[in-house]
C-alpha cells in the first residue's frame, strides 16, 4: 500500500491529495477471501491517520481556544478533508459490503457499517462539517469566560473552590458572579442554538429519516435499546432515585442548619469541615493518581505512567482553555490523550480517575488491529470510566498511596456515592429535554420555549434545592450543558453506564481482583460484540427497569451509611 505518515508531526502537514492515492488504491484492489484481511488492515491504517489528524487538530483548539492558527487548521480540515474522507469511508464500506465477505469477528462491525452506509448522503457532508464548526464556536464562547474575584481575574472554573467555602455569604457571592457571567453569554448561545437546530433537521431530512431522533439513533448505532426505553429509564429514575436524592438533600439541609437548600449549598461540606484539598501541584495529582491506578491493577498503572512520560496529559485550568474534560484516542499511535481543568479540588481527582478509565480502554484494545472493531458504544465506554472511579475509591487513603487521611477518604467516597445518586435525576433532565427538543423542533427553535421545557423537567426530577429568585439561572442551565449543543442525545449513556459501573463495583466489594479482571477483559473486546454482551463480560447487565436501579440505589445508600460518621 502507498506510504502513509508514521509520525504525527508529519501527519499534521498532509492534505487530501496526499491521502487520496491510498483511497484509490484500496478501491481499485480486487477483494477476495484471500486478501480481505490485509485489505482491511490497509483501510485501518488510512482511517487511523485521518482520525488521528482530526483528534490532534481538535486537541490544539481546546488547549488554547485563542490560538487562531489552530482554529483555522481545524476549520481547514473540515473544509478540505472531512467531507472527502467521509466520502471515501462510504465508498470503502460499500465495496466491502458488496463483496459479501465477512472477515472473522466482524459480525457486529458489518452491522454497524450497513447502518452507517444506509445513512450516508453526500449532500450532508458540508452540513456535518458546518456542525463541527459550530461546536468550535461554542467552545470558544466558554473558553473566554473570566470573572474578577477579590481583585483577581480568573476563569469561571477557578471559582469552583469557593463553592466549597464554609462561609455561606462568600459562597453565594461567588455563585452569583459565576451565574451572571454565564448569563452574559445567553444571547450568543441562543444565536448558535438557532443555527444548530435547523442544520440538524436538514441533515435528518436529507438522510430520509422522519425526524432527527431517528437519524441520530441510527448514527449512534443504537441497536439494543429504543427512545421508548429511555423514557422507561426516566420513569424508573423518577420512582426510585428521586426519593433517594431528596433524602440526601434533606440530610444536607439539616446538617447545614438552613431553612432551605440553595444552589450555593450543594458542594460545601455539610458538617462544616474544611474543603478536601487533595493536592498542591499538578505533579502531586499525577503521582498520587498513578499510585492509585497501580493499586487497582499494576498494568493499568503502567498505562498511566506511559501517558505521563509521553506528555499525553493537559490537566490544569487556565484562561483560553476549553471547558470540561475528555480522553480522546490517538488511533495512529494507539494511545490516548487526557484533557481536563484541574483547580485543586476533590472533583479533579474524580475527573482524572474517570478519564483514566477511558484511556485504559484505548490501551486494552491496542491489540485489535482493525479500527472498525474499535467503534464502541458510549453506553459501555462510560462503564470503563465510571467503573474506574468506583474501583479506585478504596485507594484514596494516603497510607494506600492516595490523597487523604482515613476520615477524609471516607468523606470523599461518600461524596462520590451521593453524587452517583444525585446524577441520575440530572441525567434524566438532560436526556428528557433532548427528546422534547427533537420531538418539537419548531417550538424548540425559540430559546424561551426551551427555557420553559427545561425548567419543567428540572422541577420534576430535581426537587430539594430552592431556586426561588434564581429561576432565570435555573431554566437556562441547558445552555451550559455541552452535550445538548455539541453531541445531541449523548447523555443517557452516562446514566446507563453508571448503572453498569455500580454492578461492576458490587462485584468488586466481594472480590476486587476478579471484578477488575472482568472489567479489563470487557474493555479488551472493543466493539467486536454487542452492547449487552459487553455488559455481561464486565459482570453487569444493560438495564432500564426500576428493579435493577432500585438494587443499585439500595447498595449505594447502604455503603454511605456504613461510611458516614454520624
Amino acid at each position: 500500500m502507498i506510504n502513509l505518515p508514521t509520525e504525527s508531526k508529519e501527519l499534521l502537514t498532509w492534505t487530501w491529495p496526499q491521502f487520496e492515492p491510498a483511497v484509490q488504491e484500496l478501491l481499485a484492489a480486487p477483494l477476495t477471501a484471500e486478501n480481505v484481511n490485509q485489505w482491511m488492515l490497509d483501510w485501518s491504517r488510512l482511517k487511523d491517520c485521518l482520525d488521528e489528524l482530526a483528534a490532534r487538530l481538535y486537541v490544539a483548539t481546546t488547549v488554547d481556544t485563542a490560538d487562531e492558527t489552530a482554529r483555522k487548521s481545524l476549520e481547514n480540515f473540515y473544509d478540505a478533508i472531512f467531507s472527502k474522507a467521509m466520502e471515501a469511508e462510504q465508498a470503502l464500506k460499500q465495496k466491502l459490503l458488496a463483496s459479501g465477505l465477512e472477515p472473522e469477528g466482524f459480525t457486529v462491525a458489518l452491522r454497524n457499517m450497513r447502518a452507517a452506509a444506509d445513512l450516508f448522503r453526500p449532500e450532508n457532508l458540508p452540513l456535518l462539517a458546518q456542525e463541527q464548526k459550530l461546536n468550535t464556536q461554542y467552545d470558544t464562547i466558554f473558553g473566554a469566560q473570566t470573572v474578577e474575584w477579590e481583585g483577581k481575574e480568573m476563569t469561571v472554573s477557578q471559582l469552583r473552590p469557593v463553592f466549597l467555602d464554609r462561609d455561606r455569604d462568600r459562597r453565594e457571592r461567588a455563585w452569583r458572579l459565576y451565574s451572571d457571567r454565564m448569563l452574559a453569554d445567553r444571547q450568543a448561545i441562543n444565536k448558535l442554538w438557532r443555527k444548530f437546530l435547523p442544520l440538524r433537521q436538514k441533515i435528518a431530512k436529507n438522510a430520509g429519516r422522519p425526524d432527527y431522533t431517528a437519524y441520530r439513533w441510527q448514527q449512534l448505532l443504537r441497536f439494543d435499546y429504543t427512545p421508548a426505553d429511555c423514557i422507561k429509564f426516566h420513569e424508573a429514575i423518577e420512582v426510585v432515585v428521586v426519593p433517594a436524592a431528596s433524602r440526601i438533600y434533606e440530610r444536607r439541609r439539616q446538617r447545614l442548619g438552613v431553612d432551605t437548600l440553595r444552589p450555593w449549598d450543594i458542594y460545601v461540606d455539610p458538617l462544616g469541615r474544611p474543603p478536601l484539598h487533595p493536592f498542591e501541584t499538578l505533579d502531586e495529582l499525577v503521582s498520587k493518581t498513578s499510585t492509585i491506578f497501580h493499586q487497582v491493577d499494576p498494568q493499568l498503572g503502567g498505562y498511566f505512567d506511559t501517558m505521563v512520560r509521553e506528555d499525553l496529559l493537559d490537566l490544569g485550568n487556565r484562561k483560553n482553555k476549553a471547558p470540561g474534560a475528555y480522553s480522546t484516542p490517538l488511533p495512529m499511535v494507539r494511545k490516548p490523550f487526557i484533557f481536563m481543568n484541574a483547580v485543586g479540588v476533590h472533583d479533579d481527582v474524580q475527573v482524572l480517575l474517570h478519564e483514566g478509565g477511558h484511556s485504559f480502554h484505548v490501551y486494552e484494545t491496542a491489540g485489535i488491529h482493525y479500527s472498525q472493531l474499535l467503534e464502541i458504544g458510549m453506553e459501555f465506554a462510560e462503564v470503563a470510566s465510571m467503573g474506574m472511579e468506583l474501583l479506585a475509591s478504596p485507594y484514596l487513603e494516603a497510607d494506600r498511596g492516595g490523597f487523604y487521611r482515613p476520615a477524609e477518604a471516607a468523606r470523599a467516597r461518600i461524596e462520590l456515592l451521593e453524587s452517583d445518586i444525585i446524577f441520575w435525576p440530572y441525567m434524566a433532565v438532560v436526556d428528557a429535554f433532548q427528546h422534547w427538543v427533537y420531538a418539537n423542533p419548531e417550538q424548540a427553535m425559540d430559546p424561551a420555549e426551551c427555557d420553559a421545557a427545561y425548567g419543567k423537567l428540572y422541577r420534576r426530577f430535581m426537587p430539594g434545592v430552592d431556586w426561588s429568585g434564581l429561576e432565570e439561572a435555573m431554566v437556562t442551565r441547558w445552555q451550559r450543558q455541552l452535550h445538548i449543543h455539541e453531541v445531541p442525545f449523548y447523555y443517557v449513556e452516562y446514566g446507563l453506564a453508571q448503572l453498569g459501573a455500580v454492578q461492576v463495583w458490587r462485584n468488586a466489594l466481594s472480590d476486587q481482583a476478579r471484578a477488575v479482571k472482568a472489567y479489563r477483559h470487557a474493555l479488551s473486546l472493543g466493539g467486536s460484540v454487542t452492547l449487552p454482551e459487553l455488559y455481561r463480560a464486565a459482570g453487569a447487565r444493560l438495564a432500564f427497569d426500576a428493579g435493577t436501579l432500585g438494587e443499585a440505589v439500595a447498595l449505594i445508600e447502604a455503603k454511605i451509611n456504613e461510611l458516614d460518621p454520624i
